[in-house]
Formats: structure tokens, sequence, C-alpha cells
């Protein structure tokens, strides 16, 4: 059964930015009643806004607790937004007051917005204390963080909602149909820690008619005891098929992986598959980045990148420059920003960069990514508070259709998955900031100066994806194509995306 928010929360999220414009521009501590006249106008929301304004109050409206799930939520939005614009202006005396007053109304077992509340005020809060880093420093040194943990989390979230699943069939699928006739083919995982994808891989290979290729895995992750695992499993699957097959593990973070280092041999096919893990090389020191930004080196910076525009392929760029002709040609810090699909709105990512330079000189075959479908990578705190507002909102809601509230299954996905990830995309910066999403726009525009060329994903990759949706009645849940790429939705919020690239002379 599908849950309430698509329904209750439709004028909501339908067009999300919409409804909190006027949030962005008004103070928080003077309330919402310009004129006489509130901004917000369903009773009884319209006499809201200045409850907030009395703190050490508590909740002096009992009545607040009883409003219906869609009041509810549409208060807290405006609570949060209105936060979150106090704190990225510093102004931490109201961000406590707004927090106090969120703190009445958002629960980690309420409904949806309850729930998602509860998790952004605690990122917002979490942002606050950093100010005082003795203080932050104190309160979190007894925390520990289980990486086994993080894996059992990863794995439940893998139970309990589709799409790594969808992500693994259609990767699977791109794989299979580009190395057809491959006798050797090397795949590497950037991170390997579910043998569920590669099990599928064995039998899907063992059913070609000239019989399977030589397989050789090479594993990527931090933790020796998941790959050792990894090995076991696969090993004894390949026996089963008797398949020709070897792994290769490698016990190391994605951003200190040398990929020279791998052993890629003369004669294998070789495909990357990466599944949620590229955005991390996004990371960067933000305040170096705000110096490169400055007029001075600015101007060196975007004729270079100007550079790398030129070495895209002639058919993307002739579109790009029908698009924004002036910014290719003319790099100066006078002109005005920018086009999102502009190669020059791109933040830098050394790392990134380096990493995509290696792949491509591995000769790639195939490479199949997938990402979150938002952009958690903006450069302002809200940028970054209102699109996660957006996308997490979708997430917490296909888990509320998919499983009931009670399960602790589904609140450790929500605190130690969603809720970490909303916690680093809000209260860090710099280098700590890892989760650094990006739309497929972008990652386009990176591979593609990166030199890779576009792969269409396989069509029967995505009728096998939509196979298994209506066979584990995954309601709710819908897989569109663009142009060769894929996005993974719940109702029609893209969630995730996928492309596949290879490489080009």
């Amino acid at each position: 059964m599908l849950g309430q928010w698509p329904q209750n929360y439709k004028r909501v999220f339908k067009d999300f930015d919409e409804l909190i414009a006027p949030f962005d521009h008004f103070s928080f501590c003077s309330g919402m009643i310009q004129g006489g006249k509130s901004f917000i106008t369903s009773p009884p929301l319209q006499f809201m806004s200045w409850i907030s304004l009395s703190p050490g109050l508590g909740s002096p409206f009992p009545w607040l607790r009883e409003l219906k799930s869609e009041e509810r939520g549409l208060y807290l939005i405006h609570l949060l937004v209105a936060c979150a614009n106090h704190v990225a202006a510093g102004s931490l005396e109201n961000a406590n007051i707004g927090l106090e007053q969120i703190s009445h109304l958002a629960s980690a077992d309420g409904d949806t917005m309850q729930r998602i509340a509860a998790y952004f005020t605690e990122a917002l809060a979490d942002r606050v204390l950093k100010a005082w880093p003795g203080l932050h420093k104190a309160l979190n040194s007894t925390k520990i963080s289980s990486v086994h943990e993080k894996i059992h989390v990863q794995n439940l979230f893998f139970e309990l909602c589709p799409f790594l699943k969808l992500a693994y069939v259609i990767t699977n699928q791109a794989i299979v149909e580009a190395m057809e006739g491959e006798k050797m083919v090397h795949i590497i995982d950037l991170n390997c820690f579910e043998p569920a994808q590669w099990i599928n891989l064995f039998q899907t290979f063992n059913a070609r008619p000239e019989g399977p290729p030589h397989l050789r895995i090479t594993g990527i992750h931090e933790q020796k005891e998941v790959l050792d695992r990894m090995a076991l499993r696969l090993t004894e699957e390949a026996e089963k098929w008797n398949s020709p097959f070897q792994f290769n593990p490698v016990v190391c973070k994605l951003e200190n992986l040398d990929l020279e280092s791998l052993g890629v041999k003369t004669g294998e096919a070789l495909a990357v598959s990466s599944v949620l893990q590229l955005h991390s090389l996004l990371v960067s020191d933000d305040e170096m980045l705000r110096r490169i930004s400055s007029p001075s080196m600015s101007k060196n910076l975007n004729a270079d990148l100007s550079k790398r525009v030129l070495q895209m392929n002639q058919r993307t760029l002739g579109e790009w420059l029908k698009k924004e002709p002036v910014h290719v040609y003319t790099p100066s810090p006078d002109l005005a920003s920018p086009s999102p699909l502009s190669p020059l709105a791109l933040a830098p990512a050394p790392k990134l960069g380096s990493f995509l330079s290696a792949l491509r000189g591995l000769s790639p075959k195939l490479i199949v990514i997938t990402e979150q479908e938002s952009n958690h990578n903006g450069s302002t705190l809200m940028e970054r508070v209102m699109e996660a507002l957006n996308f997490y909102a979708a997430l917490f809601d296909c888990l509320e259709s998919t499983v009931s509230r009670a399960p602790v299954e589904r609140q450790k996905v929500e605190k130690m998955l969603f809720g970490e990830e909303i916690k680093n995309i809000i209260a860090c910066e710099g280098v700590e900031r890892k989760e650094r999403h990006e739309k497929l726009e972008k990652w386009i525009l990176r591979f593609e100066l990166a030199g890779f060329g576009k792969v269409p994903l396989s069509y029967h990759g995505m009728l096998q994806a939509g196979r298994l949706l209506q066979a584990n009645n995954y309601d709710g849940y819908k897989i569109k194509e663009d142009n060769g790429r894929v996005v993974i939705c719940w109702q029609e919020r893209p969630l995730y995306s996928m492309s596949a690239w290879g490489f080009r002379p």
C-alpha cells in the first residue's frame, strides 16, 4: 500500500522551490507577517509564525501536537528553512529558538516529515556546535563508529529498497553486452561488498553459447574482512558453475587507490562498476577553492577549463556552444555566472580529475556509474539544505511506503545511513564534507571532459529491472530512460542516475 506522502504533500514537493521561495527572503526573528498579512494562508498556520519567537517557553500551545499531518508537515518545512537561514547567517540565538520549536514537533519515529525534521535539526545543531570546536569534540569523543555497523546498514538498504538491486541488474546487463565474444574479462568493483551482484553475473555469463569467459574481479574496499567474505562467496559460486574465476582483493579507500597498481593485463577486456562511490572524489578544500575563485586566479582556472572543453567530442561541444558560446572563448571573472550545464560551472575536483585520467589510461571498454540524482555539492549551506530536503523527503517516503514504522531495520537505515549523509551535507565543510552528490548532467560533463565516450545503457537491462519491480510488488518505483541513460525514481522524483562510458581514443 502506498504511503500518504505523495498525496498529502503533493503541493509541497511537486514544486518545492515555489513553496519555500518566500521563506528565503524574510527574517525568522521578525516573524512572517508583513503589512498585516501572513505569508502562510492556511488556517491555523497563519498565526503560527510568531510562536517560535518566544525562547524558553517550551510548547505554550498544546494544540500544535494535534495538528493534522499535512499542516504539521508544512509548518515543519517553514521552521526548518527559517532555522537553516539563521544558521547560515550565524544568528545562533535565533537558530536556537528555531531548533527548540522544531523539537516539539519532530520525531524519529513519527510520520515522514517528523522523521526528516528530526535528522535535519540534528544536522543543523551539529553545525552550530562546530563554532565551538572544544565543545563539539567533547560531546563526540566517546562515540564509536563501527565499520561493521555501516556495512550492516548498507546491506539493510539493499534489502529494504530496490535501488541497489536495480543498479546491479542494469550494470550487469551492460557488462554482458559489452563483453560479448570476449574470452578474458576483468571487472573492477569500486565498492565491493555485495556478492549478489556478481553471482547474478556468473549465471548470465554461463548462459552464453560460447561458454563463460575467464573472469577476474578486483574488489576495492577499506575492510579486509569484507573482501575475504566476498572472495569466499564468489569462489564458491564460480566452482558451482565450473567457471574460470579469480578474485583480486585490494584493501584501500577509493581516494587512495592507485589504479596503475591493479595489474590490468594485456588481452583483458576491462569493465568498471561504481555504485554511489565517485562523488566521494569530489571532496576538496573549500577554503582553497574560495582563494582560487578570487579575480586574480580565476582567469587562469577558466582558461584551463576552456582548453579542456575543446577536448570534448565535436557533437557535444557544438551543442553546448549553441547554448552558451561566450563562456568558452572569453573566460573572465567579470562575466555573469555560467549556466549549470556549462563546464565552467563545475566545481574543481582535483582528485576526481586525477582518478578519471588514470582510469582512461587503462582503456576500459565499459564504465557504469550510479550516483544520487541531486545536487548536494553547492557552495552555500542553503543550496544544500533545500536540495537535501527535497531528495531525502522522497527517500524517507519510499521507506514509509515499503516498511512499517516499527522495525528497527528501518530506523537503522534512516539514522545510520540517511541521517549521517544529511549531517555530512549540512554540518561539514572542506575535506570533511564527502557526500558531494551531483546530478547526471554534471557527471556527463565531467566524463566528456575527461575524454570518455557515451555508451547507451542496455534496453534489455531496463526490461529486466522493470520485471524485478513487478515481481516483488515494488509499487511507486519507476525506471526512466533518457538518451541512453537511466534514472530510477520514486513516484515521479528521480533519486538515482545511471550512465555508461567507454574509452575514446
